[in-house]
């Protein structure tokens, strides 16, 4: 009997752009994509798929899509779990007229039945219809434990062949592999735990971010099988921001990271949104990650320029204009971290001879007390370029407040500064005739100077990207505007 062992993406719905249907041909994309980097098998369907968000019948028709085009190449495991049993046992059965090869069910949510009903609800399925079934643990979303007593008796029921578990706690998948190994396989559900989860016995993986990245967890599945630990522990940590990324996110940070890469899957469905489960911060460093990764595939962008046309090596996707033009005066703000570190960063670039070079000149001259401006500086005395002016926002009136801005702030901006004009996202041909001034929010409060430093470097660097960008764009403020809320709105 099929046992599921490998890398399984758990893939995403893909939706028409306006969100109202499923779109059978990105779907089919998506699958041959996946495919082409070496997955074991693929999972339509699941919590990653927005199941819940499915109609019945669009269930039935992203499975059956899957199935058809996957064609027998690799198993295809259809998410079938409902809340009922009723419609769990229809789903199965429907999963396996169309040619499954097996069912992912998740334990039964909402209503949180106790130990005897999850144990009647997978025993009816298995018992009703003869296909080989998954038990699926992730309590995170359904609010119920699939105990390992619970699991240790399901494995005696013939066509229960392996769990899911999603919940990210290794003790679990432990306890699980120390009672039933010999009966079940067990597949990691959780990105960020997926070395240690195979390390310890697992067969495999069903994830999120197999979607985005699966030849790097094939090669991570590849080097444990093999005794490469090392290898393994290198590659797991090269991916380990992005899958907690994509772990914190579900569907709306692994949808968002595909049609960056120019995999178009269309929108999520609400009530999931960018903005929510999703932050536009941890949307900048989901880019960020996935050009690291070499996801996203850099090209020239033309910068134009006091009638010159620069060409710079830039990450360039769906936002990023194919011109940057005028950089008499761009703006850009981001907010990164959570108080008391959180950082905020107001910008403005323009030329020295501009009214930006205008507005440093005056700012040096007559500066606010409490809002002393100070160089943006790498190292005593070395200035980063191009020139970079900050300005306190809440008026200083500590040293200790003071030595947080002019300190760690203070060498997060100059080094985001400069990692911009190395990876070209300011053009390095323009660095002596541009200047930056940027307000820096640090928190009174703010006592870790380490936190400080790497919020403020992450917020120095969305808003000189976003600058460059113009964003956000008309269009990106429309579509947001009844989703955008102040982000100090509901604390004190």
């Amino acid at each position: 009997m099929f046992k599921p062992e490998g890398i399984y993406p758990a893939l995403v719905t893909p939706f028409t752009d306006d969100g109202e249907k499923i779109d059978e041909e990105r779907l089919r994309n998506l699958v041959n994509f996946c495919l082409e980097l070496g997955v074991n098998g693929v999972v339509p369907c699941g919590t990653t798929g927005e199941f819940v968000n499915l109609t019945v019948e669009e269930r039935k028709q992203v499975i059956k899509t899957v199935v058809d085009e996957v064609n027998g190449k690799v198993p295809v495991v259809a998410g079938t779990g409902a809340s009922g049993t009723l419609e769990a046992v229809e789903m199965a059965k429907y999963a396996k007229d169309v040619g499954a090869d097996a069912v992912l069910v998740v334990t039964p949510f909402y209503l949180k039945p106790t130990n005897r009903g999850v144990y009647q609800h997978y025993y009816t399925i298995a018992s009703k219809v003869d296909i080989p079934l998954i038990l699926y643990n992730i309590p995170q979303c359904t609010g119920v434990w699939l105990t390992w007593q619970m699991v240790e008796d399901l494995a005696d029921v013939p066509n229960i062949v392996g769990l899911k578990d999603s919940s990210g706690e290794l003790k679990y998948i432990l306890a699980v592999l120390e009672k039933v190994r010999d009966k079940i396989n067990v597949m990691c559900g959780y990105d960020e735990v997926v070395l240690p989860a195979l390390a310890a016995g697992a067969s495999g993986a069903i994830l999120a971010s197999a979607n985005v990245i699966p030849d790097v967890w094939v090669e991570i599945y590849k080097a444990v099988k093999e005794g490469d630990l090392e290898k393994a522990r290198e590659l797991q940590l090269k991916v380990q921001k992005l899958a907690r990324i994509i772990t914190g996110s579900g569907a709306v940070g692994t949808k968002e990271a595909l049609n960056m890469m120019g995999i178009k899957v269309g929108p999520v469905r609400l009530p999931l949104s960018v903005g929510g489960e999703l932050s536009y911060e941890n949307r900048e460093e989901l880019r960020l990650e996935l050009e690291k990764l070499g996801k996203i595939k850099p090209k020239m962008i033309k910068v134009e320029y006091e009638g010159k046309v620069l060409e710079e090596r830039f990450m360039a996707i769906g936002i990023t204009p194919d011109v940057i033009r005028d950089f008499k005066l761009k703006i850009g703000e981001a907010l990164a971290g959570q108080e008391p570190e959180v950082a905020h960063i107001d910008l403005i670039i323009g030329k020295k001879d501009g009214p930006v070079g205008e507005a440093y000149a005056k700012a040096k001259a007559a500066p606010s007390p409490g809002h002393e401006p100070l160089l943006a500086i790498l190292e005593p005395d070395l200035a980063v370029k191009p020139t970079t002016l900050i300005v306190p926002t809440v008026t200083i009136k500590s040293m200790r407040q003071a030595s947080m801005v002019y300190g760690p702030a203070q060498a997060a901006v100059a080094k985001a500064v400069a990692d911009s004009v190395a990876d070209g996202t300011i053009p390095k041909a323009l660095v002596e005739d541009l200047i930056i001034i940027a307000n820096v929010f640090v928190h009174p409060a703010a006592v870790n100077r380490h936190r400080v430093y790497i919020n403020n470097y992450k917020a120095m660097r969305h808003a000189i990207r976003k600058a460059v960008e113009g964003r956000p764009t008309a269009d990106e403020i429309i579509e947001n505007k009844d989703r955008s809320k102040h982000p100090f709105k509901y604390t004190p």
